[in-house]
């Protein structure tokens, strides 16, 4: 029986690559990670400047909004595990800047409040800039998360599925993961340390295939204002939340039974959730009428293919 467990996991164990560890530059120390965290945001950001474009928003009001929600997401990524930690008892470490945990809901989040705020300072309507801005958050997640890929950063728990990330002897992986790795003595009779689920993986794919049903939806169901982002505030909140469950016990701040991820991803799925059924009772159909209403300028047709969205027929 041994022997037959052995054999299926060196089949299954399909899915290994050596990560590219941080390298050193002179005095700095960087990563693929931080590398393409900020490429995402760079691709979010010009996807959603040129659907607001189209449809004859401000888009020099809303670099503004970027540059501020860039900060407050750089923030919010840092502190918004701190609750856990100091219930964890790390006590001040866990308000260091630099050193500790750094959530991707916690930058949406940072990012999400301070942009309102400064939108609401420049005079941008929030809810349609909310609804175009969720095609940037979802392909710079995309983008970002392949950074972790390259790096093998957010490894979760072993596993026997073909899909599984199998490390290897001398694989040097991303420093949260210092724990799996192992010398050619210590690895397995399949030769491998161990076989875990490739959680960034996994966030990546669903954040892609979210996009593409954004822009389904946009063609396809009429909608009213603010829809667009509350849905995607469901979507992602419930994913992160389906995912982490594969990550407890791998290094993350948790609260009771869940991770923070867990939890702060179900109560935005609820909230989300309230948002679009209220949004649905309040707000009007999206329409470029009422997108010239908010502040919108007239734009060519040729130049909005999105135009028709809410169209069933």
């Amino acid at each position: 029986m041994r022997t037959d467990a052995v054999s299926l996991r060196s089949v299954l164990a399909q899915i290994s690559y050596p990560p590219v560890p941080i390298f050193e530059l002179g005095p700095l120390r960087l990563s693929l990670h931080g590398l393409f965290a900020a490429l995402g945001f760079i691709a979010g950001a010009w996807l959603a400047s040129r659907l607001l474009e189209r449809r004859g928003f401000d888009v020099a009001k809303y670099q503004s909004v970027l540059t501020w929600a860039l900060v407050g997401s750089l923030i919010g990524a840092r502190y918004f595990t701190a609750p856990a930690a100091l219930l964890a008892g790390r006590g001040l470490a866990a308000l260091h800047p630099f050193a500790g945990n750094f959530s991707i809901m916690g930058g949406f989040a940072g990012g999400i409040l301070v942009g309102w705020y400064r939108m609401r300072k420049v005079g941008l309507p929030t809810l349609p800039v909310f609804d175009w801005s969720t095609f940037g958050l979802a392909l710079g997640t995309v983008v970002g998360r392949i950074g972790d890929l390259f790096i093998v950063e957010h490894l979760g728990r072993a596993t026997t599925v073909p899909w599984g990330y199998g490390v290897k002897p001398g694989y040097d992986l991303a420093p949260q993961h210092n724990a799996l790795e192992c010398t050619p003595a210590q690895a397995g009779p399949d030769g491998l340390c161990g076989v875990y689920h490739h959680v960034a993986a996994y966030d990546l794919i669903g954040a892609a295939i979210l996009l593409g049903v954004l822009f389904l939806a946009v063609r396809r169901v009429r909608w009213r204002y603010g829809q667009l982002f509350s849905f995607w505030v469901v979507w992602y909140g419930l994913q992160r939340f389906v995912l982490d469950s594969l990550r407890y016990g791998s290094g993350d701040a948790t609260i009771g039974p869940l991770t923070w991820n867990q939890l702060s991803g179900l109560a935005a799925a609820v909230g989300g959730a309230v948002l679009f059924w209220w949004l649905g009772r309040t707000q009007p159909e999206v329409s470029e009428e009422h997108d010239r209403s908010l502040g919108a300028e007239p734009t060519p047709a040729e130049a909005q293919p999105l135009a028709g969205e809410g169209d069933t027929r």
